[in-house]
C-alpha cells in the first residue's frame, strides 16, 4: 500500500470512531482483536445497504423471496456441505516477526506483481504505438511471455497443492518463490498446517462431543436445508432464489485491514436454484446484473472488476469476484458462484430426505444446480465509507472533511437547524422536524455557530441542512443546503420534502438499475 493511501485509510479509521460509525469492541477493556461494534451512524448506514440489497432482490424479482435461517444449525450439516473436513486454511509463520499469514495469499502477492509487471509493458506499448494491438503484443512480446510462463506454472503448482491437500508442496512453493515476510524482510519460514475456520461451541447443560456445534461460518447452508419447506410453500417454480442477509462467523488466521475481514461479519447472501444445464447462462447474468447493482450507487465504474477464480471450491464450476478498488488495492467485494448440485445432493445423502424439484413441464424430479451471489455487508460498508470519504481544499482557503455517501444511504437525510436558540427559532424547527421526520430520518441541533454546524454534518455525510431563520418567521421560507455543492437556496417550507425526496428515495435508485 503506498504511503498515501495508508494515511487515508487511517483517516477513514479515525473518521468512523470520531463520528459514530464504528467502534473498537470492548473498547473499555482495550478492545478485542478484529471485533467492531456500530455506532448510531454506522448502524443507520449498515441498515440502508441492508435495505438497498433486499429490496432489489426481493422486490425487484418476482421470483425471489427472503428467509432468516438460525446461527445454530444441526452439526451434520457442516459435515454435509465439507466445512468439518475442507473449511481449512494453509496457515504459515515467521520465525523473527512472530507473524502468521495465508500461505496461499503469499503465493498470490507473487502472482498480482507480476500481473502488474505485464499491465506496465502493456501500457508502455500502448502509448509508442498508434494502431496497438493488445492481444497480438501479450502473445509475442518476449517479456509479457515469460512473466505469463511464470504466473501460469505458480498457478499450476498451487492449484494441485490446494487440490490435493498437499502442504509439503505448498511451502516448497513458498521457499521456491523466495517469498519474504513484509515485516522481519526474512525467509524464516515454519511448515505450512492446515487450520479449521470454524467456531466450535457445546449445545445444553453437558461439555462433551456429542452436544457439540458450530456457529455458522456462511449462511448459505440454513437456505439449502430449506430449500423444499419454501419451494412448497411459496409454490415457487425453478428458476427462483432464496436470499437471507445474516451473521457468520470465521476464526480467520489474519484478521486484518480494519472491517475488511473479521471473525464476526454479516452476509448477503442469494442462492438462485436452476435446471441442471443451464446454470452458466444464470451464472453469466447475475454477474452482470450484481455489478450493475454496485455501480448504482456512483461510487465510480472504474472501482469495479472482474476476478475469475483459477481454484476452485469444491463445489463450484465457476466462479468469479467483483473487486472493489479498496484503499488497500483491488479487493473481493462479492462472489458469485456456480455452485453445481453439491450442496443440495449432499444435504439429501447425510439426511436421507429427497430434496428433489419436480418439474410439471418436464415431469421429471431433479436435483437444481445453484448459482448464488454472496456480498459481504461489512465490506460494502466500507467500500461506501472509504469511497465517500473527502478531503477538500474550498476557495476561501478553508477546509472540510465530508462524507459523499450516496443520499440514499446517508445515516440522516435531513438536518435540521435553527439559526438561534431565542426569538421562536427552535419552535419553528421542531415543527419543520414534526413535517420531514415520518419520511426522512432528521437531526436536531441548535448548539454552536451554524458554519461548524455545516462542518459536523459534512462529516456524517447528511444530504441536507435546512436552517430556520428571523425570515422564516414572516414568509415560511427557508435556507436549504447541499452537502456535496454546499450551494445555499432560499425555498418554501412547503418545497423542501419534494427536494428532498428526488435525491435520496431509495425507490428512484433502485430504478436505475
Amino acid at each position: 500500500m503506498a504511503n498515501t493511501e495508508d494515511n487515508l485509510f487511517k483517516n477513514v479509521i479515525s473518521h468512523a470512531k470520531e463520528y459514530g460509525f464504528i467502534f473498537p469492541s470492548s473498547e473499555i477493556y482495550d478492545g478485542l482483536s478484529a471485533v467492531y461494534d456500530y455506532g448510531q451512524n454506522g448502524a443507520e448506514l449498515k441498515n440502508n445497504i441492508k435495505e438497498y440489497w433486499w429490496k432489489f432482490m426481493t422486490l425487484l424479482h418476482d421470483n425471489i423471496v427472503g428467509i432468516d435461517a438460525a446461527i445454530f444449525m444441526h452439526p451434520t450439516t457442516w459435515k454435509a456441505s465439507g466445512h468439518v473436513d475442507a473449511f481449512n486454511d494453509p496457515m504459515i509463520d515467521n520465525k523473527d516477526s512472530k507473524k502468521r499469514y495465508r500461505a496461499d495469499q503469499l503465493i498470490e502477492g507473487v502472482i498480482e506483481k507480476l500481473e502488474e509487471k505485464i499491465e506496465k509493458e502493456i501500457e508502455k506499448a500502448a502509448k509508442r504505438f498508434e494502431n496497438f494491438d493488445r492481444a497480438m503484443f501479450v502473445s509475442t512480446n518476449a517479456r509479457v511471455v515469460e512473466y505469463q510462463k511464470k504466473i501460469d506454472e505458480i498457478n499450476d503448482r498451487l492449484k494441485t497443492a490446494m487440490a490435493n491437500n498437499d502442504m509439503v508442496a505448498m511451502k516448497q512453493l513458498v521457499d521456491d518463490l523466495e517469498i519474504a515476510d513484509p515485516i522481519s524482510g526474512t525467509k524464516n519460514w515454519t511448515d505450512v498446517r492446515q487450520f479449521n475456520l470454524m467456531f466450535s461451541t457445546e449445545m445444553g447443560s453437558v461439555a462433551d462431543d456429542a452436544n457439540k456445534i458450530y456457529l455458522r461460518p456462511e449462511t448459505a447452508q440454513g437456505i439449502f436445508v430449506n430449500f423444499l419447506n419454501v419451494q412448497k410453500t411459496g409454490r415457487m417454480k425453478i428458476p427462483f432464489g432464496i436470499a437471507q442477509i445474516g451473521k457468520a462467523f470465521r476464526n480467520e488466521i489474519v484478521a486484518r485491514q480494519f472491517i475488511f475481514r473479521m471473525r464476526e461479519f454479516e452476509q448477503m447472501e442469494m442462492q438462485f436454484f436452476v435446471k441442471p444445464g443451464e446454470e452458466m447462462k444464470w451464472y453469466e447474468f447475475w454477474k452482470a446484473k450484481r455489478l450493475k447493482w454496485h455501480q448504482a450507487l456512483g461510487l465510480g465504474n472504474d472501482n469495479y472488476r472482474y476476478h475469475d477464480h483459477l481454484n476452485l471450491a469444491h463445489y463450484a464450476n465457476a466462479a468469479c469476484d467483483i473487486q472493489f478498488n479498496f484503499p488497500m488495492g483491488f479487493r473481493e467485494l462479492e462472489g458469485i458462484h456456480s455452485r453445481t448440485d453439491f450442496d443440495l445432493k449432499s444435504h439429501e445423502k447425510y439426511s436421507g430426505k429427497k430434496l428433489q424439484y419436480f418439474d410439471s413441464e418436464d415431469n421429471q424430479n431433479y436435483i437444481p444446480y445453484v448459482v448464488e451471489t454472496s456480498v459481504g455487508l461489512d465490506r460494502m460498508f466500507l467500500s461506501v465509507l472509504a469511497s465517500s470519504y473527502k478531503e477538500e481544499k474550498l476557495e476561501d482557503g478553508s477546509e472540510r472533511v465530508v462524507l459523499k455517501i450516496p443520499a440514499p444511504l446517508a445515516p440522516n437525510k435531513v438536518a435540521i437547524l435553527p439559526l438561534m436558540k431565542k426569538d421562536g427559532l427552535p419552535e419553528k424547527a421542531h415543527e419543520i422536524m414534526n413535517l420531514l421526520k415520518f419520511d426522512f430520518r432528521c437531526f436536531y441541533e441548535e448548539k454552536d455557530a451554524i458554519g461548524k454546524r455545516y462542518r459536523r454534518q459534512d462529516a456524517i455525510g447528511t444530504p441536507y441542512c435546512i436552517t430556520i431563520d428571523h425570515q422564516t418567521l414572516q414568509d415560511n421560507t427557508v435556507t436549504i443546503r447541499n452537502r456535496d455543492t454546499m450551494k445555499q437556496d432560499r425555498v418554501a417550507i412547503d418545497a423542501v420534502k419534494a427536494i428532498i425526496s428526488e435525491s435520496v428515495s431509495m425507490a428512484e435508485l433502485l430504478k436505475t438499475i
